[in-house]
């Protein structure tokens, strides 16, 4: 017997599951919000929910599908309702908490509905954008604002807020604060850059460069969860079972939480649901926050995940479970990562931190694909990994060898064996796997060059500037760490394969 789908009609037969839900169906839009991604709705959309639900925000979400990938018929068909397991350990004790969100109140897409997303605009309670377009997606490009939709996001945010410029003739109050998540340092600033340099391409005006300028605050936020998404197919029949009904959408993530947010009073005001949880930080400095998380969290991440992949693994827990690859992550994490983080931190503060992302990855309840976290492997290693890398040698003037073992495993890794030009795929023990990275072509290009020979491949890739931004192949002792841990791993693949 098929159990029924997670609707709102559903939900009216069923009101114990969710008695309050028509009072929070009924609450007006307040928030613009770019991606339907799992880590959107476990943590941004998660804070406002939690904030609804005790009566604080009192506002919901318009979500943008701003991608060509997959369609908003899920969303359209559960009306944007999804269930959120959470699972972890706080303190000792295990956490678990299953609920519905019902934040999202619509789900438009950017290709087929950008005259409705332009209507938002003319909307005053619709005072907050939110966006996660992954780290690609803040670059300024050539646009056409009056496409329907412009191609970029900064293209879209800038034609969404002059078109909300003209509606209110530029008040004050028609003014918005914009909350990036993507994993850019200072990603608020620079969002802001660029939508100052779209309008002034586009010949947009004075009258609206200084409204932008004035009356909208483009904050620099850092989210930090680990939200996996839909778990695996086992998980899943049980879950399902368990609460009585079928959710498409479907997410679980750890239990810990913080969103840090750049921002003075008039932020915090606008962004009241912070009230509800003390995972919200607005404050006017956040840099702390976001190097420990983006140095030791997500860098050791970058760093591991395909020496994990490559060694047989799927999940980061499963990862973890292995004795000698958890012995690399944690000399790579406490003994690499956290004396070389490019801010001046405490040192046992920042190993504390590491030993917090350590037992996160060890969380049993979690089961992190590692496939997804090597989406934009290339973007993620430089933005993430390399400039600790080079404060490393401008510190200790000596060789990170797990560094160098995981920037190997990564060259190895990013090898595409198929293509059609546009989908790549690289291949572990005979089995094809995908590379979601805007670099793969960059990557057979490089392989088609050199093939075989290592020392040229390495050599050339480090000191390709532009692609780094530095010479990476000057590190003394780097280019040779890397080869030899690369001609290891190709070594033992040709054996296994054997």
């Amino acid at each position: 017997m098929s159990l029924p789908q997670l609707t709102p009609q559903f939900l009216s037969q069923r009101t114990e599951l969710y008695p309050d839900y028509a009072r929070l169906a009924a609450l007006p839009e307040k928030i613009l919000q770019f991606g339907t991604g799992v880590l959107l709705r476990g943590l941004p959309d998660y804070f406002v929910d939690k904030a609804n639900k005790n009566s604080i925000f009192n506002g919901r979400i318009v979500v943008v599908k701003s991608t060509d990938r997959g369609g908003v018929d899920a969303f359209k068909d559960q009306d944007d309702l999804f269930t959120h397991c959470i699972r972890g350990v706080e303190a000792g004790e295990a956490v678990e908490e299953t609920f519905i969100n019902s934040a999202i109140s619509r789900t438009l897409s950017a290709r087929n509905e950008w005259n409705e997303i332009l209507a938002c605009a003319r909307n005053p309670e619709i005072t907050i954008v939110i966006s996660n377009t992954t780290e690609v997606g803040i670059q300024l490009v050539e646009d056409d604002l009056k496409a329907s939709p412009p191609e970029s996001f900064p293209g879209k945010l800038t034609a969404y807020l002059h078109e909300r410029f003209r509606t209110f003739n530029g008040s004050p109050e028609s003014g918005m604060v914009i909350v990036p998540t993507e994993l850019v340092v200072d990603n608020g600033k620079k969002l802001r850059d660029i939508v100052l340099e779209q309008s002034r391409r586009h010949n947009l005006g004075e009258d609206f460069i200084q409204w932008l300028n004035e009356h909208n605050h483009f904050c620099s936020s850092l989210v930090d969860r680990i939200v996996p998404g839909l778990p695996d197919e086992a998980t899943q029949k049980e879950l399902t079972d368990t609460l009585g009904y079928q959710d498409e959408l479907l997410i679980m993530s750890e239990s810990y939480r913080l969103w840090a947010i750049e921002g003075g009073p008039q932020v915090r005001s606008v962004l009241n649901f912070a009230e509800a949880d003390a995972g919200v930080i607005i404050e006017p400095d956040i840099d702390l926050h976001r190097e420990l998380k983006l140095r030791l969290l997500n860098g050791s991440h970058t760093f591991s995940v395909a020496s994990f992949f490559l060694s047989g693994m799927d999940t980061v827990r499963e990862s973890m479970e292995n004795p000698e690859l958890e012995h690399f992550i944690t000399e790579l994490t406490l003994n690499e990562l956290a004396p070389a983080i490019p801010y001046k931190v405490d040192l046992e503060r920042a190993r504390t931190f590491g030993r917090q992302v350590l037992d996160r990855f060890r969380n049993p309840y979690i089961k992190h694909q590692l496939i997804d976290i090597t989406v934009q492997y290339t973007a993620k290693m430089k933005m993430r990994n390399v400039p600790t890398l080079l404060s490393h040698y401008e510190k200790f003037g000596a060789l990170p060898a797990r560094m160098a073992e995981g920037f190997a495993a990564y060259i190895l890794f990013m090898k595409p064996v198929e293509t059609d030009g546009k989908s790549f795929f690289g291949e572990r023990n005979g089995v094809r796997y995908p590379i979601r990275c805007d670099a793969a072509p960059y990557f057979e290009a490089l392989y088609k060059e050199h093939g075989t020979d290592y020392p040229r491949l390495v050599s050339s890739l480090l000191s390709d500037a532009e692609l780094w931004g530095t010479d990476l192949s000057h590190l003394p002792g780097f280019q040779e760490g890397v080869l030899e841990n690369l001609q290891s791993l190709v070594s033992i693949k040709v054996a296994d394969e054997d």
